[in-house]
């Protein structure tokens, strides 16, 4: 073979590759929120989530797409395990439309009469329209045009290959030969990132001679093990969903694969009963692409009982440190580039932030000697979380999104440093600013009331979110100013009539100055939380009971004091 033919081959492969990357990033861009909306409303059942997968990865040609984007909204809380499995068994259905493609166009058509107009046409729209939709849509047509253009190329390849390699004696050997060939396919999807790619080479090549049927289809089963890579080097670093979402990709096809192996030349029996029918059986790429499709289908059976019993087994896996909630839940670094995501990943992050906080400063408020040494861990992990947020907010891709959606991220940084206020403030509370002891009836009653105010106010915060009264919550913040207001000139009174003593009225002014800290920190989070949820138009989900462990270790268990 000459180092021409295999620079040809290289080519073809780099033509289909960039052809695919092309036309997914193209459509999914065009798609904007749309594809946010399609897959948070799969929630509602899991046929539902199985149909959105399969639909969605045959509009956009990547599976690998579908799931990173999956794997975002599981950890947004916006699909929770279950339904996320679900969308990855249609997935694994939906990327076997790339094979009926190659398999139906790429071999019954002059491809470069096809595919020149299409890079030609696309590349107009792209450069006309640029960012907007119309630029996406072109650059996606382009990215079909290169696609079979690379088809066209590694169809000539192949034929010069032949010609040096014979494949066909390696496809001999019986079982070990098989696994060879399973082998070789998990290595090209893994290498090239793609099991489109994969599965596009393996058809050129049976199509081609170079490999007999049953070689082939042993490859198509490796490059559905292959593809699992995908997922598994995306969740690298990341939150605990994701790797369970990750694991139940890795699980789905490895048991397809195995099942699939076993059950070959039964499968491949099958395939020819259908091909004969079809009135396909002298055209091998079109056998492939049914097998293929068979594998997938026969995983999606096998699985689809047992994936309750699958959720729970992941739910048990990948367990989060609960006692360190400095560690984000839900700032997921990849999904930065794709902002619909990422914002929704801040605002869960930021809602959870938010009750940590909360908690932390009712728990403050109603006792105070346990609370010192958690009050102050807390503290230093929220200012931990704080930058983390801060980061996270920084790295969010800017590309494709509003003017709107862009001002709302500095709101999130400033979210975050108000929640490390509100626990500051609780800490310096009670650890500079012991109770004073009071023998006047109305200070103690007016103080008491007071703290109640606080805590009412604090528990409105919390619950910040899209059906937040806002009208309520501020109503709240104006009447406990008053109170504040009263109850300060109230001590200032008592202190200069001689009811107090300068020392004790100083310290219990300390004191209720930091209770007005929190109330008003705490109120201007939520505040900024709910412009936040308002402007980026992120969709929540109920968010989620906190671990039994982290709900302890934020509210531990305490009694009302009849002591500010």
């Amino acid at each position: 073979m000459s180092v021409s033919a295999i620079l040809t081959f290289l080519g073809g492969i780099g033509l289909f590759l960039l052809g695919m990357r092309l036309m997914t990033e193209g459509l999914t861009s065009a798609a904007g929120s749309t594809l946010r909306v399609i897959l948070s409303s799969a929630t509602r059942s899991r046929a539902r989530a199985i149909a959105s997968g399969i639909g969605i990865t045959a509009v956009v040609q990547s599976s690998g797409a579908v799931i990173f984007a999956t794997v975002g909204f599981v950890n947004a809380s916006l699909l929770s395990l279950g339904q996320a499995i679900g969308i990855i068994y249609g997935s694994n259905i939906g990327t076997t439309f790339t094979s009926w493609i190659v398999a139906l166009l790429g071999f019954n058509l002059d491809l470069q009469a096809l595919a020149m107009p299409a890079i030609g046409v696309g590349m107009a729209m792209s450069v006309l329209a640029g960012a907007r939709r119309y630029g996406s849509l072109g650059r996606a047509l382009a990215g079909f045009g290169l696609f079979f253009l690379g088809i066209d190329v590694l169809r000539g390849a192949f034929e010069g290959i032949g010609d040096v390699v014979s494949l066909q004696d390696w496809a001999g050997k019986g079982i070990l030969s098989l696994l060879l060939f399973l082998v070789i396919g998990a290595l090209l999807t893994t290498l090239m990132q793609s099991s489109s790619a994969a599965l596009a080479l393996t058809l050129t090549a049976t199509a081609g001679g170079l490999i007999p049927l049953n070689a082939a289809a042993a490859m198509v089963i490796g490059a559905n093990v292959g593809t699992t890579s995908i997922g598994v080097f995306a969740v690298f670093g990341s939150t605990a969903p994701a790797k369970r979402a990750a694991m139940a990709h890795v699980i789905f096809n490895a048991v397809s694969a195995c099942v699939a192996f076993a059950m070959l030349p039964a499968l491949l029996w099958l395939v020819e009963q259908i091909a004969w029918i079809l009135g396909s059986t002298e055209n091998l790429a079109t056998s492939l692409a049914i097998f293929h499709t068979l594998v997938n289908i026969l995983g999606l059976l096998i699985m689809l009982p047992f994936t309750n019993s699958l959720v729970e087994f992941l739910q048990k896996r990948f367990k989060s440190v609960v006692e360190d909630f400095s560690k984000p839940m839900f700032l997921d670094h990849n999904v930065q580039s794709t902002p619909s995501l990422a914002l929704d990943a801040l605002a869960q992050e930021l809602l959870r932030m938010n009750k940590i906080a909360c908690d932390m400063a009712k728990a403050a408020i109603s006792s105070e000697v346990p609370q010192k040494e958690i009050l102050e861990e807390g503290r230093k992990a929220l200012e931990i979380l704080s930058f983390e947020i801060g980061d996270f907010a920084s790295g969010i891709s800017r590309g494709g999104m509003q003017a709107e959606q862009m001002g709302a991220i500095p709101d999130a940084q400033r979210v975050a440093q108000y929640l490390v206020n509100v626990v500051e403030h609780a800490n310096t509370m009670i650890s500079l600013h012991p109770t004073a002891q009071l023998q006047d009836e109305h200070l103690k009653n007016s103080r008491n009331v007071l703290r109640a105010h606080v805590a009412q106010l604090l528990d409105s915060v919390t619950g910040v979110g899209p059906s937040w009264d806002g009208k309520a919550a501020e109503a709240s913040r104006a009447s406990f100013e008053l109170e504040y207001q009263a109850l300060k000139a109230d001590f200032l009174t008592a202190g200069s009539s001689g009811v107090l003593s300068p020392r004790v009225m100083a310290n219990a002014l300390e004191r209720l100055s930091e209770l007005h800290r929190i109330a008003d920190q705490g109120y201007k989070a939520a505040v900024y939380i709910d412009r936040y949820i308002r402007h980026t138009k992120v969709i929540l989900a109920e968010p989620e009971r906190a671990p039994a462990k982290q709900a302890e270790a934020i509210e531990p268990r305490t009694e009302v004091r009849n002591e500010l």
